[in-house]
């Protein structure tokens, strides 16, 4: 039983909002029930995306909507509130946040008052200075995005048939991907197999006309699964007619025309950015200690060093592997370790409340695995590495038992079955992005093109 009534305010509905909420709300049952305990999840979408599965889902081989878990059924003993945290002063427990009602309220942002604060939101893209990035370039982090870009190269190869101008042509058929991490190997190796596939129903389209570009600032990709996996990697892209480059950098793509480090040019309508993450902003609008990379500093307890009633884990913090060899290493910013310290996590608050001794927080890195597209993989688990086939399947099977819910395992596992017996779907369906453009037409308006105001929707 908590000793004082709690108010717990969790920042953040990813792997470590949700799954701690989730390890709350089982730890704290009886004293919800009570009255003794509340929990306030605030997030800017009502759902948890699971990252791993976005590859697939541009594929076409998953529904965007079994790549997501609702949190309001999830988290049906939490106050889910849909908007984002501006700013934290933990030294009065206060937080400034805005929802989707503030601008219509025309009240401004509101404050709430908190016992013991979680911290999770996550991490943004990182982007850099490139000319012409920020009009032209698209980001891997969301099922928005995802979806948006199977939407766009199908939309693209569509321009490419039915143009008669060989540039335009060119360069809808030319699709440049920066960075060799997860997101952007595996992201490029299921779109490429999805527009091979795609080609075969293009009476003027081949996949032998298509240009996929992978630019990679270091000497190797995927470097979670060691430098020989990391080699076979761009050996079986290369197969595949992917031009890989290596120590490489994206110096500009003005004007639709990708200009990289080596001189090179390609004209392209694709830049897909997946050059690394940083922090969520919303950590130097707060009081609490941060590291030079901009992570909150925390212990082996996932408290915030010096700071009593904070906590944080995943993406925003620097986590001490007490498992390394090595004094002084971080957890790597991966789902591996964010899933596994909200378990540590939520039991650690309950803890805090009860007065009870803390648990310490170390898991030794298991291994890697990778999808290079569809029946194509490679992983390193526990020093075995695994190539193709294999290491596909193993990459299926480990996202399958990790993804949450028995409801999403099951809709997850189902789509595989049936995509395994019939065809691919090829159906691009851009239009959502812009839903109301055929009625403003029909009711004598002119279409907008700016996407809606909020496109994460609402649960």
């Amino acid at each position: 039983m908590v000793k004082e009534r709690a108010r717990i305010l969790v920042v953040g509905g990813g792997y470590v909002g949700m799954y701690t909420a989730l390890r709350l709300q089982r730890n704290l049952k009886g004293e919800l029930r009570r009255g003794e305990a509340e929990i306030t999840v605030v997030t800017p979408a009502p759902y948890m995306t699971y990252q791993p599965f976005l590859p697939e889902a541009a594929a076409g081989s998953l529904s965007p909507r079994h790549v997501v878990v609702p949190l309001r059924r999830v988290l049906g003993r939490c106050d889910l509130v849909i908007g984002e945290v501006e700013c934290i002063d933990h030294t009065t427990r206060t937080a400034t946040l805005t929802t989707l009602a503030t601008d219509e309220e025309k009240t401004g942002a509101r404050r709430v008052t908190y016992d013991e604060l979680v911290l999770a939101p996550g991490s943004v893209s990182r982007t850099l200075p490139v000319p012409g990035l920020a009009d032209h370039g698209v980001g891997f982090k969301t099922v928005e995005e995802a979806i948006g870009l199977r939407n766009h190269v199908l939309e693209q190869m569509d321009i490419a048939s039915s143009t008669r101008d060989p540039a335009l042509r060119d360069a809808a058929l030319t699709f440049v991907f920066v960075g060799g991490g997860y997101a952007g190997v595996e992201a490029l190796g299921e779109l490429e197999d999805m527009a091979r596939y795609a080609a075969r129903y293009y009476h003027n389209v081949t996949a032998e006309d298509m240009k996929w570009i992978l630019v990679e600032a270091s000497g190797r990709v995927l470097p979670e699964v060691g430098e020989e996996l990391g080699r076979y990697t761009v050996t079986e892209l290369r197969r595949r007619n992917v031009d890989v480059r290596l120590e490489t950098r994206l110096e500009s793509c003005a004007d639709r025309v990708a200009v990289l480090s080596d001189g090179s040019r390609f004209p392209t309508r694709t830049v897909v950015w997946t050059a690394g993450v940083k922090p969520h902003p919303l950590l130097a609008a707060t009081d609490l200690p941060l590291d030079d990379r901009g992570r909150l500093t925390c212990t082996a307890h996932l408290s915030v060093d010096g700071a009593p009633h904070a906590w944080a884990a995943g993406d925003a913090a620097a986590v001490p592997d007490v498992t390394a060899a090595e004094p002084g290493r971080a957890c790597a910013p991966n789902a591996q370790h964010a899933v596994r310290q909200a378990r540590v996590l939520g039991d650690n608050v309950t803890h805090a409340l009860r007065g009870e001794p803390l648990d310490t927080y170390a898991h030794k890195y298991a291994g890697s695995v990778a999808s290079l597209g569809f029946h194509k993989g490679v992983a390193q688990v526990y020093g075995c590495k695994l190539k193709g086939y294999p290491a596909w399947f193993m990459h299926r099977a480990y996202h399958l038992s990790r993804v949450p819910t028995v409801n999403r395992k099951a809709r997850v596992l189902a789509e595989w079955v049936i995509a395994g017996l019939f065809k691919r779907e090829i159906v691009s369906l851009g239009s959502l992005e812009h839903p109301r453009a055929e009625f403003e037409l029909a009711a004598g308006g002119k279409p907008s093109q700016e996407p809606p105001h909020n496109p994460k929707g609402s649960s």
